[in-house]
């Protein structure tokens, strides 16, 4: 993996690089899919993007992805660079045939409806609840917002449970990490740490709590962590990431 300088305003991107090129911030939903790219073993680079100044806004930025959002991975072979975590992250299971069942495999409809229930509703909910006022500038309202996402967030961690339970673990599908896992890892991460003020714990979660456990011991996330600045126990024990370009 290696750094390449922040993003240049004048600077155009090819369509197909000849390696994987991450675009991400500290501790945003590149993490993911870095800890993917680790768990993988590939090489790829890595575009820095500093949201402390809205790079993510410039016009450089949202010629790879019109929406400002973070990630994007720039894909060889691919005829435009990719964006949505869940899009990417399936990208790369199924290209290198790791982590996500087969198309044919009988778990391929679980693998799926739960990677698109991780990136459609818990972690939209979660980005929606960082903040509220983005979306209804009313103070009350926006209260009042968070409170009812904060409710869904932790409905949302029980059925994550609730199938961890019903699989027998240790992983969302049973016995074989997947993509899924390292989604729902960040995601817990991020909804213990940022906005959260002690509503929503690991206390009712069990299952899950020993799925960060194992997660945490990793060693390309651990790999992962380490180059995203994060430190300490990523998942149980989460502490925010201390690098430059990062935003709570």
């Amino acid at each position: 993996m290696t750094d390449l300088p922040p993003l240049a305003e004048e600077k155009r991107f090819p369509d197909s690089p000849e390696r994987y090129r991450l675009h991400g911030s500290p501790d945003s939903a590149n993490f993911i899919v870095r800890m993917v790219l680790e768990e993988l073993g590939l090489v790829y680079d890595y575009a820095p993007v500093d949201r402390l100044i809205s790079q993510q806004n410039s016009d450089a930025y949202r010629r790879l992805n019109p929406q400002g959002l973070i990630p994007v991975l720039e894909v060889p072979g691919q005829d435009g660079p990719m964006f949505e975590t869940a899009a990417i992250v399936l990208h790369l299971a199924d290209t290198h045939e790791n982590f996500a069942p087969a198309i044919a495999s009988p778990d391929r409809g679980r693998f799926l409806k739960w990677l698109f229930f991780l990136s459609n509703t818990l972690h939209s909910d979660l980005r929606i609840s960082f903040k509220p006022e983005r979306y209804v500038p009313e103070a009350q309202v926006a209260a009042s917002l968070h409170a009812g996402l904060i409710r869904r967030i932790t409905g949302s961690f029980g059925h994550l449970e609730a199938e961890l339970s019903a699989q027998g673990g240790p992983f969302l599908l049973g016995g074989a990490l997947s993509v899924l896992d390292h989604y729902v890892a960040a995601c817990a991460r991020w909804a213990q740490l940022y906005r959260n003020e002690g509503k929503w714990s690991l206390e009712a979660t069990p299952h899950l709590r020993a799925l960060l456990e194992r997660l945490e011991t990793r060693p390309a996330v651990c790999k992962a962590c380490e180059l995203e600045g994060i430190e300490g126990k990523p998942f149980t024990e989460p502490r925010p990431a201390h690098l430059p370009g990062t935003t709570a």
